[in-house]
C-alpha cells in the first residue's frame, strides 16, 4: 500500500493516561515510535478513567456516541487530547457509570462484576467514535481481551458498512493468562448474531471468551515474542486452552519483541536516581547503589552484590521457586531489594524475611515508580525467575542501566537475554531452562562468582548497556504486519 497508513491502536490502558500493567507502557510507546518512523497516522483510542486528569492532559469534547448494550443504548462522550511532547492523538470514551471508578478493572476484593459490559460498550463505542471523527482507519489494532469483540463487529454487524469496507485488525496478546471469560448470558449484551457463540467462534466450554473473538475473527495476531508465540501453541499450561485455536490460525500469528522508551528509561537523563551516568561514567552507578541502600535502610556492605525484583508477587513471575530458596540465598554475601505487591501469602512470607535478615532484605510491598526507577539504577543484578513470561520489559530496562538480569528462559526473556560465557565474553545476563528452585540458586550462584570476577563483569555490563531495544525496529516489525492484515483483508 502506498502513502501512509491510518492505524488506529485500541488498548484499556494507555501511558501516560492511566496504568496498571505492561499493556499500557506498549500503548503509550509504539505509537510514539511509529509516528516517528513517518510511515503511518496514527492515533490511539482508551476509556476515559476517573485517574485521567482532564486539565493536565486539556481534554476536549468532539462529541457524543450511542451504543447498543442488548436491548438499550448506552451513551458517550468522545474526548480528544495529545500525547505530552508528541503530537499523536488520542481520544477517549467517556461513560461515568462504567469508568468513573478508583480502579481500571478491579478492587482489592477481585474483579468489577460489570466488566464485561464495560468492555462490549468500550469496544462497539470505538466503532462508533471513527464514524463521529470522520477518521477511517486501515487497520485498527486491537490489544488483549477488553478489545477482543472488535474484529467480531467488523466481521459481523459491520460487514456491510461502506465505513469500514476495507479496514483489516491485528490483534495482539500481551498475556493469555487473562481472557475475558464470562457467562453465556452476558452475551446477550454484545449484540453479536447468535450462530457466533459456539465452538468455532466465542464460546469457551459454555463461556463466553473475549480473548478468544479477538483470535478467532482477527486479520492476523501478534504476540511480544517470538518464543511466546510459539509456546502458546503447544501445552494448555502456556496455551491456556486456546492452543487449539492458535494453532489453527499459525499462518497469520507473529511475535514481535517490545520495545521500551529509551526517554523515560534513561541513566544519563533520570530525574528519579540519586546520580545520572553511563557508560562513559559508569563508576556512578556505585553512588546510585548506595542511595538505594541508604533509601532501603540496609547497611553498606563492601563487596556484596545488590539484587533487585520488581513484579507482582504471584506463582507465574517465578515466586513459588525463589520463596525455597530465599533462606539459603540469604546466608550467601548479597543484598536484596525488592518492590511489587501481589498474593497474600507472599507478603507475608517476605515480611518474615525481613525481620529475620535486616541488613540484607529489604521489601516494599508497594508499587512506587520512583524507587523501580532507583531499583533498577542501583542493583548490580536484576532478576526474573518467569514460568512464563510473554516479553518482559524489566530485563530490558536493567539493560539500559547496566544492571545484569537473571532470568528463566521463557517467552520474551529468552529472545531478548543472552546467557553469558566466561570464555568468549560473549552474553547480556544469565539464564536458566529448567523452572525448579535448583536451577535458579545455581544460575543466581554462577552470577554472584562473575560479580567477583571485576573484568568479566564490566565486559557484561557494556554488553547489556550497549544492546538496543528501543522501539524503532519493532515498529518497523510492526508497519509489515500492517500491510500482512491489508493484503489478507483485500
Amino acid at each position: 500500500m502506498k502513502g501512509k497508513l491510518n492505524i488506529l491502536l485500541v488498548s484499556s490502558e494507555v501511558v501516560p493516561f492511566s496504568k496498571t500493567g505492561g499493556l499500557a507502557d506498549v500503548a503509550g510507546a509504539l505509537p510514539k515510535a511509529l509516528f516517528s518512523l513517518g510511515l503511518a497516522d496514527v492515533r490511539v483510542i482508551t476509556p476515559k478513567y476517573k485517574t485521567v486528569d482532564e486539565d493536565k492532559f486539556g481534554l476536549k469534547e468532539i462529541g457524543k456516541i450511542s451504543v447498543p448494550i442488548s436491548d438499550k443504548i448506552e451513551t458517550g462522550k468522545v474526548k480528544f487530547s495529545v500525547f505530552p511532547k508528541v503530537g499523536v492523538p488520542v481520544y477517549f470514551i467517556e461513560n461515568d457509570k462504567y469508568y468513573m471508578r478508583d480502579e481500571l478493572y478491579r478492587t482489592k476484593n477481585g474483579d468489577y462484576p460489570d466488566n464485561a459490559e464495560r468492555f462490549i460498550f468500550f469496544s462497539r463505542g470505538v466503532l462508533e467514535a471513527m464514524k463521529l471523527i470522520d477518521w477511517v482507519p486501515d487497520v485498527i489494532h486491537c490489544n488483549d481481551w477488553q478489545t477482543g469483540l472488535i474484529p467480531a463487529y467488523l466481521k459481523t454487524i459491520y460487514k456491510d458498512d461502506k465505513f469500514y469496507k476495507k479496514t483489516a485488525t491485528v490483534f495482539t496478546i500481551h498475556n493469555l493468562a487473562y481472557q475475558g471469560l464470562y457467562s453465556k448470558e452476558m452475551y446477550s449484551l454484545t449484540g453479536l448474531p447468535e450462530e457466533l457463540f459456539s465452538p468455532s467462534g466465542i464460546e469457551f466450554w459454555g463461556s463466553m471468551n473475549l480473548m478468544k473473538s479477538g483470535l478467532v475473527y482477527s486479520d492476523v495476531i501478534s504476540t511480544v515474542s517470538e518464543t511466546y508465540a510459539q509456546e502458546i501453541q503447544t501445552t494448555d499450561e502456556f496455551g491456556r486452552g486456546l492452543e487449539g485455536v492458535l494453532r489453527d490460525k499459525k499462518n497469520d500469528l507473529y511475535g514481535i519483541v517490545n520495545g521500551i522508551d529509551y526517554e523515560e528509561w534513561s541513566p544519563e537523563t533520570d530525574e528519579y536516581i540519586a546520580i545520572n551516568y553511563d557508560l562513559v561514567n559508569i563508576r556512578k552507578k556505585k553512588r546510585n547503589k548506595d542511595a538505594l541502600l541508604s533509601i532501603n535502610e540496609l547497611p553498606v556492605l563492601k563487596d556484596f552484590p545488590l539484587i533487585g525484583l520488581i513484579s507482582r508477587l504471584d506463582d507465574q513471575k517465578g515466586f513459588d521457586i525463589l520463596s525455597e530458596v530465599m533462606d539459603e540465598l540469604m546466608d550467601m554475601d548479597i543484598q536484596f531489594v525488592l518492590l511489587g505487591t501481589g498474593d497474600k501469602k507472599y507478603h507475608e512470607l517476605f515480611e518474615g524475611l525481613e525481620s529475620k535478615y535486616p541488613e540484607k532484605l529489604s521489601v516494599n510491598l508497594v508499587f512506587n515508580n520512583k524507587i523501580a526507577h532507583q531499583i533498577y539504577a542501583g542493583s548490580d543484578i536484576f532478576l526474573m525467575p518467569s514460568k512464563f513470561e510473554p516479553c518482559g520489559l524489566g530485563q530490558l530496562i536493567s539493560f539500559r542501566y547496566g544492571t545484569v538480569p537473571v532470568v528463566r528462559a521463557t517467552g520474551g526473556l529468552a529472545d531478548t537475554v543472552e546467557d553469558f560465557d566466561l570464555k568468549s565474553g560473549k552474553g547480556t545476563g544469565f539464564v536458566f531452562k529448567e523452572y525448579s528452585s535448583g536451577a535458579l540458586l545455581a544460575t543466581l550462584k554462577r552470577a554472584i562468582d562473575i560479580y567477583h570476577n571485576r573484568k568479566a563483569w564490566a565486559k557484561l555490563v557494556i554488553s547489556a548497556m550497549t544492546a538496543d531495544f528501543s522501539w524503532e525496529n519493532s515498529a518497523k516489525k510492526y508497519i509489515d504486519l500492517y500491510e500482512k492484515a491489508l493484503e489478507k483483508r483485500s
